[in-house]
């Protein structure tokens, strides 16, 4: 089963806030048929000042944290009037960035169940880790939402 259908059958809906990514995580699931039924929308805050401003993530945290990546997703599901949110926040290169290395990736999950974070350390091209960091945010929802398989907007 995708992550669009298990969404759909338990009437929830999803929201991103990406940095690194730039919108990707939210096309991906787009280009499935019926996400029209589960994606919001989302927040693309590439920029750190936008992070706070958009987001909610506190003025001077470091933007490549599991704090960050929280608040992203909190940010995305409560802007977004979602029941999860999902964030994106890392560093994919060429250079390292703040004492972070090329790679180093914060997921952020929150939902009807809680919130939590997941760090990646990816390796490849500029795209390689966008695309892998993608790939990890979906699957990682789609993980969070089979475990939780009786929560629903409507029992909430």
């Amino acid at each position: 089963m995708n992550l669009v259908d298990a969404l759909r059958r338990r009437g929830l809906t999803v929201a991103f806030c990406e940095s690194l990514t730039a919108g990707l995580a939210a096309a991906t699931l787009a280009d499935t048929p019926g996400a029209s039924a589960v994606l919001r929308g989302g927040l693309i805050t590439y920029a750190t000042d936008l992070k706070c401003s958009l987001a909610g993530v506190p003025e001077g945290a470091d933007p490549v944290t599991a704090a960050t990546a929280a608040a992203m997703a909190r940010g995305a599901r409560e802007r977004c009037g979602a029941d999860w949110g999902v964030s994106l926040t890392g560093v994919a290169g060429p250079d390292p960035q703040d004492g972070h290395p090329v790679g180093e990736v914060w997921l952020g999950f929150e939902g009807p169940t809680g919130a939590d974070t997941h760090q990646l350390l990816l390796s490849g091209t500029r795209r390689d880790i966008r695309e892998q960091a993608v790939e990890a945010a979906l699957a990682g929802l789609a993980e969070r939402v089979e475990q939780n398989a009786t929560v629903g907007r409507w029992e909430e």
